[in-house]
């Protein structure tokens, strides 16, 4: 009876697909394992298998599996599952959640290759006439090296189609087509010496030192050998041998030639942690315990629980109580993170407590370091926490016991680009689930979904108000822009009280953190004549400049030119730059305060795989004065010794077309208020402002979190927002603007026959051009009456069947479900 196989190829298809087995195959093969099939005419894709039958595809012939690449399971059947939900829930295909799912290490692609067909001669080419000038080439090349890869041949032929001439050349019996599979991942080897075992005994040892009583180095490491061996039990590394002893490779190499030393290799951890588990016994306060005591009795009755604590009221000290007992019973613990910069702080806080417990998984670690975090958990052989940004939620738990989701509200567990377009929050509660596991969302302003779900019982609740060691919350001041302007008051884009406020704060020997959410030295650059500023050739947005390089950039795509003298227009020389960012701020503060150190916090400065980490280490030892950043800033970090948090500009906030900017602003300003005084002395926090006396700023002020989430709930039930609805964006993209608009049109019209109301669109959004594509939206609201799944499935028809439709085919649609 033959056996099939249904595999998840890496690509963006909807559907499975299936290979055949060998009985012997049969025999090894296990759901979730991985193994490499052919797909398409000449690629070959690592691939996982999703079902094993017995059942032949009823429109193809079932071509063979080329190789079997593991021996256990890469992928759990949990995995499988969520996938699975992931698909359905967020209209995307499973290959596109694989991909982002496992370390691309483990995703062997192949790379076709060419090599001389053995029954042709290469030495002959000069003299065969057949020949034209590509082959010839390619064959010239062929005699140099055996292999040639396809973008080898790209560039030895100067041109992009050259599967002509290579089939044309397999037919002529030349070359020979393969695949040669890359396989990416490579453990990490460490070398160790040994003394040959012939060596070993004391009668050998006189003769030996004798031997090389010339070679003085060799005699010097041979010693020191003798003595790391006395000092330790451990091995002894090569590296560590050359350290001690003064000598170099060579000399080492030269042991080893004459068979005096032995080398051998061990498998090591790229990352592993040095320390000893140092933190003593945490003891919490009585609001704590009490939280502790609500957030346990709300997981007796419900799965989910939401814990509100004001910012610095030691949420941590309770998660890591939870975390204890969940260890104890043996499970393994998720604790989800929006910001790479906020693992820097809590790794430290939690190896302290745990030592090597805890496992990092995040995109700034290395394809090879990511793989051997995979492994450990999927082996469950080390680490029972794993702390990480979203992506971690694709790892293989085994046990899952507790999900915590620190900074629950934040915009940055969305996934955009590119698909599968998910929100880790709500995928971390669904994989939770799957285990019986509890999550806590943890935060000091709860998004409005995840208080409103609180509101209908969906949610458990518990409450942290007081901030830990009964700290008093930073006082929150209001700083008029338009009536400091009107007294001239203002130096560049400090007003006088905040410029005394930071005087003050320095003299104290205390810190301050400025806030402004816009990176670069400045947004705009203005001809004063004719008002002419540089755009984007490939977006429709204006080119920031950014002193530190001298360059206006296109902070989209990357595009930038050298900072212009005279305007590109007019040629006048009276250009000026509007607007500011940190690298201003940065700027303006070093005239004003010469001997402090300044610094800034941004997508420029910590692009590094340890910038976060240098950056914050610095600040917390108080070799910085002064921070500037953007919002990355404003989560969760806990810096001890800053008592003034400076706003410049929270209009910017403000006046954003998004129907969530009243909501972003008020827990982005509570955050970032939140890092000051987190000690014994009161903190200060001045928001810089045009409109004081806006209803958010006000909130702010006194932190009236019930009061803004009524008045937002009013407001989003009357404009159909959610929580009341739910929202599913469809975009499209083209570089045709006629097509874009034609296409979209059709689509619209589409919906509009099936969904009578609460399609709005097609509309261009407030950028509505992007690396030269036109990007143009359609948004469908769904009352709470009216079924997601059936929704669902109309929206996907229509998308097929918008894509069958042939002269739309060049036009990207992208479906995202929760978009906001």
């Amino acid at each position: 009876m033959p056996f099939y196989i249904d595999v998840i190829v890496p690509l963006a298809l909807d559907q499975r697909f299936t290979y055949s087995i060998t009985d012997d195959e049969r025999l090894l093969l296990d759901l979730g394992m991985r193994v490499a099939v052919p797909f398409g005419k000449r690629k070959v894709y690592t691939s996982i298998v999703a079902k094993i039958h017995e059942k032949p595809p009823l429109r193809y012939e079932a071509k063979p599996v080329e190789e079997l690449l593991d021996k256990t399971p890469t992928v759990t059947a949990y995995q499988l599952k969520l996938w699975k939900w992931m698909a359905d829930y967020y209209l995307c295909t499973e290959g596109e959640i694989l991909r982002s799912a496992l370390p691309s290490a483990l995703l062997i692609e192949s790379e076709t290759v060419i090599e001389p067909h053995p029954d042709f001669d290469l030495k002959a080419i000069d003299e065969a006439e057949h020949l034209n000038d590509s082959e010839y080439l390619i064959l010239q090349a062929l005699q140099k090296q055996s292999l040639l890869k396809i973008s080898e041949i790209i560039l030895i032929l100067d041109k992009k189609t050259i599967f002509p001439v290579i089939n044309a050349m397999a037919e002529k019996g030349m070359i020979l087509i393969n695949q040669e599979l890359n396989r990416q991942y490579k453990p990490k080897l460490q070398k160790y010496i040994k003394l040959n075992d012939h060596f070993a005994s004391e009668t050998e040892l006189p003769g030996l030192l004798e031997s090389l009583e010339r070679a003085k180095k060799q005699k010097q490491a041979l010693l020191k050998l003798f003595s790391l061996r006395a000092q330790t039990q451990q091995p002894i590394s090569a590296k560590k041998l050359k350290e001690e002893a003064g000598v170099s490779e060579a000399v080492v190499k030269a042991l080893v030639d004459k068979s005096i030393f032995e080398e051998y290799y061990v498998k090591k951890d790229r990352i592993e942690y040095q320390g000893e588990a140092s933190s003593p016994e945490i003891y919490l306060n009585e609001y704590q315990e009490k939280a502790l005591e609500d957030i346990e009795k709300g997981f007796e009755k419900l799965p989910v629980c939401l814990l509100q604590g004001v910012t610095s009221s030691g949420k941590t000290e309770v998660y890591i109580k939870l975390i204890e007992k969940t260890i104890q019973q043996g499970k393994q613990v998720l604790y989800l993170l929006p910001e790479i910069a906020l693992t820097t702080q809590l790794i430290q806080r939690l190896q302290d407590y745990f030592g090597d417990e805890v496992l990092v998984y995040h995109s700034k670690y290395s394809v090879n370091e990511r793989v051997e975090v995979y492994r450990h958990i999927l082996d469950d052989s080390k680490g029972k926490i794993v702390i990480g940004a979203r992506s971690s939620i694709f790892l293989p738990f085994q046990n899952l016991g507790l999900l915590v989701i620190d900074e629950s509200h934040e915009s940055s567990f969305k996934q955009f680009d590119p698909a599968p377009r998910y929100h880790a929050r709500d995928t971390a509660i669904v994989l939770a689930s799957f285990f019986q596991a509890k999550t806590l969302l943890g935060t000091a302003t709860p998004s409005l979904e995840s208080f409103y779900n609180v509101k209908q019982d969906k949610y458990a609740f518990a409450q942290l108000s007081r901030r830990f060691g009964n700290v008093v919350p930073p006082k929150v001041e209001l700083v008029d822009l338009k009536d400091q302007q009107r007294k001239q008051k203002m130096t560049g884009h400090f007003s006088e009280t905040l410029i005394k406020a930071i005087e003050a704060t320095l003299k104290e020997g205390q810190q301050v953190i400025l806030f402004q959410n816009r990176r670069g030295y400045s947004p705009i650059l203005e001809c004063n004549t004719c008002g002419h500023a540089p755009q984007c050739p490939n977006c429709d947005v204006s080119l920031t400049y950014h002193k530190h390089n001298n360059t206006l950039r296109c902070h989209y795509c990357g595009y930038h030119i050298a900072m212009q003298t005279k305007c590109m227009a007019c040629g006048s020389a009276d250009v000026t730059t509007k607007g500011f960012g940190t690298e201003q701020i940065e700027t303006e503060l070093n005239s004003l305060f010469e001997d402090k150190v300044i610094k800034r916090m941004d997508l420029d400065t910590t692009r590094g795989k340890f910038a976060y980490e240098k950056i914050i280490s610095a600040f917390e030892n108080r070799e910085i004065d002064i921070l500037v950043g953007t919002q990355m800033l404003t989560k969760g970090l806990d810096f001890r010794h800053v008592k003034l948090v400076g706003v410049m500009n929270a209009d910017s906030l403000l006046n954003f077309p998004d129907f969530r900017a009243h909501e972003r602003s008020f827990q982005l300003l509570v955050q970032v208020a939140g890092r000051a005084g987190r000690t014994a002395e009161q903190g200060q926090v001045l928001i810089q402002t045009y409109n004081p006396y806006h209803r958010i700023l006000q909130q702010v002020t006194t932190n009236s979190y019930n009061e803004m989430f009524k008045e937002q709930l009013d407001e989003r039930r009357h404009f159909k927002y959610p929580p009341l609805f739910r929202m599913i964006k469809i975009t499209f993209k083209s570089r045709d603007l006629n097509k874009l608009n034609e296409a979209s049109d059709w689509l619209a019209l589409y919906y509009r026959q099936i969904f009578t109301t609460n399609v709005l669109g097609p509309e261009f959004p407030g950028i509505s051009r992007i690396r030269n594509e036109y990007h143009k939206n359609i948004l469908i609201k769904i009352p709470q009456e009216q079924s997601l799944t059936k929704t669902k499935s109309h929206v996907k028809k229509g998308v097929d069947k918008f894509k069958s439709i042939a002269q739309f085919r060049s036009i990207k649609v992208i479906t995202n479900v929760d978009p906001y």
